[in-house]
């Protein structure tokens, strides 16, 4: 990436970026790459390139969240767009760490912020465009995550991706079937989510893998209307009518001491 920070010579990142632990994101700090063994490659670039052109490419005057922001890879790519503000969120120390190391080196000012994506009404602003990157399929309470990012901090475009697994088929819906009625579930458009008891890919956090109708009738349920889908993984979205009991529920909280 450019601006990187001559201070620093290719030894000096290369010991440091592996102090920081094991990278998820490859990223190519002044000829040093993150994750030169990344499993899916040169990742995320790889599929950055698949949808980076369905985006703005000047975001002057933009505020942009990136949820679940890793390593840091797309909210340095919106930086490099022009965009005014980028705060990144993450639960993960380490991720947020590397994030502050990837942003001085690539000479770009992120925000960043330990917080849980079940927490973004703390942020008590809405966004131009928000990230959410490879996160739901981590989440137990996955379009809890949907309808709270809806209600909080989305003003225009919502950038979806997830792990997809299954049918790419897409079937129409009903708006209503029969008690009795069984053979819809079996069909392959049918949206359905995986659940994950143990563990997928050695990773005890993945719980739910949608397929694609899944993925398309979540978002639709938390109100967004998907206006473009760029890559087999993601779409963009704005906001746009709520669905059915849509809305996020908040659990009561316990006394002290419960």
């Amino acid at each position: 990436m450019d601006n990187i920070n001559r201070n620093l010579t290719s030894e000096e990142i290369r010991q440091r970026a592996l102090e920081l632990g094991n990278w998820f994101h490859n990223i190519n700090l002044g000829g040093v790459q993150t994750a030169p063994d990344h499993f899916l490659g040169d990742y995320p670039a790889v599929k950055w390139r698949r949808f980076a052109n369905a985006l703005p490419t000047d975001l002057q005057g933009k505020t942009v969240l990136d949820i679940g922001c890793n390593a840091g890879f797309h909210s340095i790519e919106m930086k490099r767009r022009g965009a005014d503000r980028v705060v990144g969120i993450d639960l993960e120390d380490m991720y947020l760490e590397q994030a502050r190391f990837a942003a001085n080196l690539c000479g770009v000012e992120l925000e960043l912020r330990k917080l849980s994506v079940y927490d973004v009404a703390e942020l008590g602003e809405r966004f131009d465009i928000v990230l959410f990157m490879g996160v739901l399929y981590h989440l137990r309470h996955p379009l809890l995550a949907l309808d709270l990012i809806r209600e909080h901090v989305v003003k225009d475009l919502f950038v979806f991706q997830s792990l997809q697994r299954g049918s790419p088929e897409v079937e129409p819906l009903q708006e209503n079937y029969p008690f009795w009625e069984y053979g819809v579930f079996e069909r392959p458009g049918f949206p359905r989510l995986h659940f994950i008891e143990n563990r997928f890919s050695d990773d005890q956090t993945n719980w739910w893998i949608p397929n694609r109708a899944c993925s398309e009738a979540m978002l639709r349920s938390a109100g967004f209307e998907i206006i473009d889908h760029p890559e087999e993984e993601v779409f963009i979205c704005r906001c746009g009518k709520p669905g059915r009991g849509a809305g996020a529920v908040y659990p009561a909280r316990g006394k002290a001491g419960d």
